[in-house]
């Protein structure tokens, strides 16, 4: 049934989607700042987002071992930027997300290369191949910035329980 459509059906409409759910995280990311962090909080989206990985039980999705170390290793670089913009600070003995003014146009930025990327590299590999190489590399970008974030987080915490 799917071969049916065509394959840039499958980009623009992935494309489109992933410019919601990037404004979807700016938005959900602008609001979590108001409220105390904790590690639940911190530790969710990966968990949730590893349900994704189903996909790969279906053959259309299937990568090469190369292809996963690349989409890896450029998962792992584009999280050290969001690493390095994920700040806490404390208030009134709770811990916050501090507000970054870069964390909007880093993630936008992160955003329009994962799509140009996407739009580049649909000419060479089968759209579900593509889907299954940006599901990983979104995957090794969320989990090393979440880690980095709970470590922060419960050396913060422990200074808090110690004071």
């Amino acid at each position: 049934m799917l071969a049916n459509i065509p394959s840039q059906y499958f980009i623009i409409g992935s494309t489109v989607m992933a410019f919601l759910m990037g404004l979807f995280v700016m938005f959900v990311r602008i609001r979590s700042q108001k409220k105390p962090v904790n590690a639940k909080k911190i530790l969710i989206p990966p968990i949730a987002m590893s349900s994704g990985g189903l996909m790969f039980i279906f053959e259309e999705f299937h990568v090469s071992p190369i292809q996963i170390l690349e989409a890896v290793a450029v998962g792992v670089v584009f999280s050290t930027v969001l690493i390095a913009t994920s700040k806490f600070e404390v208030r009134n003995t709770e811990i916050f997300m501090k507000r970054s003014k870069a964390f909007f146009f880093i993630l936008a930025g992160l955003l329009i290369l994962r799509v140009i990327m996407k739009v580049y590299l649909s000419d060479s590999f089968d759209v579900f191949e593509l889907a299954g190489m940006f599901w990983i590399l979104a995957f090794s970008m969320l989990w090393p910035w979440r880690l980095a974030m709970l470590f922060r987080y419960k050396k913060i915490e422990k200074t808090l329980i110690t004071a």
